[in-house]
This record gives C-alpha cells, sequence and structure tokens, in this order.
C-alpha cells in the first residue's frame, strides 16, 4: 500500500524523520511530498527543500520525495496512494488535522487519513520553532538532521552549531 505524507518540511526536523522512518516500515511506499503552498513565505525553495528530504531520507528505500500544486486528495489519487499520513505532536495538531481529514474524506471516500503520534522527545518541535531559533541565532542541530542545520545556518548568516 502507498502512502502519502504531504507537508511544506521548510526545514524538514527530527520530528518529521521520526514519521517517515516509523511509517517506512508500515507501508510499501511512503512518498513525502513537499506542498507548493502560496500563503507561506518559505525558507528554502520547493527544490531546496526536495533535496533536503532526499538527503535525509536516502537510508530509507521505500521513501520516495516528490512535490504537488494544489488539494493533496488529487494528488493521492495521481499517485494511487489510498493512506494520507498526518504527524500529531499535540492536542491542537488533533483539532485541526482531523478536520482535514474530514474535509478530505468529502473529497474522496476511498482515501484514509492515518495519523501518528511523533515520538515523545519530539511533541514541541516544529519548523517554525527551528526557525525562530536560528533568527536568533541559538542552536539547532538537535532539532534538525546536521546537514539541514548547515542549510538553514547559511540562510541566517550565524553559527547555529
Amino acid at each position: 500500500m502507498i502512502a502519502i505524507y504531504p507537508g511544506s518540511f521548510d526545514p524538514i526536523t527530527l520530528g518529521h524523520l521520526d514519521i517517515i522512518t516509523r511509517s517506512s516500515k508500515l507501508y510499501e511506499l511512503v512518498i513525502v511530498v513537499v506542498s507548493r503552498n502560496p500563503s507561506k513565505d518559505p525558507l528554502f525553495t520547493v527544490e531546496q527543500r526536495i533535496q533536503q528530504i532526499k538527503q535525509t531520507t536516502q537510508h530509507l528505500p521505500t521513501v520516495e520525495v516528490d512535490s504537488f500544486d494544489g488539494l493533496t486528495v488529487t494528488y493521492a489519487k495521481k499517485r494511487q496512494a489510498k493512506v494520507l499520513l498526518r504527524g500529531l505532536r499535540v492536542l491542537s495538531d488533533f483539532e485541526k488535522e482531523l478536520q482535514m481529514a474530514h474535509t478530505n474524506k468529502t473529497l474522496s471516500n476511498d482515501i484514509e487519513t492515518v495519523f501518528l503520534a511523533t515520538s515523545t522527545e519530539y511533541g514541541f518541535l516544529s519548523s517554525s520553532l527551528v526557525k525562530e531559533i536560528a533568527k536568533f541565532g541559538g542552536p539547532i542541530s538537535h532539532l534538525v538532521p546536521q546537514h539541514i542545520a548547515v542549510d538553514v545556518e547559511k540562510c541566517y548568516g550565524k553559527a547555529l552549531l
């Protein structure tokens, strides 16, 4: 079975990697899909994020990386995926994600949303938090893969490691 893990991944965090790694053991193929969201102002281009994720997941043979514009369910149908993966950290994530799952179900009744709780050590972690810490010169190498910390450091021009 094919699963889609959509998100902005700006940047990919150790929490994202936790969900990807664990889900790669559950599904034949996990496609990590970088969304092109015009309402967000990303730190990295879609192409940069794709390359970052490919480098981060190269040790996982059942993981593929792609991007899309538009509705996630449309992309999932195109790729013949039956599962949308969503990571949950806190209760507020659940409320938002459940609403999205219900909405997606109205758009495509044959695609299921599966929620995976992040591992405890990543329950607080978000890409936004990483960027905020980095913006003020704080260390982030314990929150993102090492090569991502280097990329973020280049964007902010500060030694964050």
